[in-house]
């Protein structure tokens, strides 16, 4: 399974209405962090469950379904939380 979907499946946790998953990670080749073996990717998720959230509790909510793969597979993740309401 690749990260992307390893990514998609961890995140379905949150009840997203839609996921955008970018890899940007041959953009920091020769990076610490790439040369380790994490990405870097950027997630636009859309979820009812950020309603009433701020920005950092949303950003927590998706640290927390990503779980292992924040200490292995991403190195650095850009985040875009919204609500149904703000799309």
């Amino acid at each position: 399974m690749s990260v992307i979907d390893a990514m998609r499946e961890s995140l379905g946790t949150l009840e997203p209405v839609s996921v955008e998953i970018i890899d940007d990670s041959a953009k920091h080749a020769g990076h610490v962090g790439a040369r380790s073996g994490g990405g870097h990717f950027r997630l636009s998720i859309v979820s009812p469950r950020f309603a009433g959230c701020r920005t950092m509790e949303r950003h927590r909510l998706v640290y927390d379904a990503l779980g292992p793969l924040m200490k292995q597979q991403i190195h650095a993740l850009s985040i875009t939380a919204r609500t149904p309401d703000e799309q």
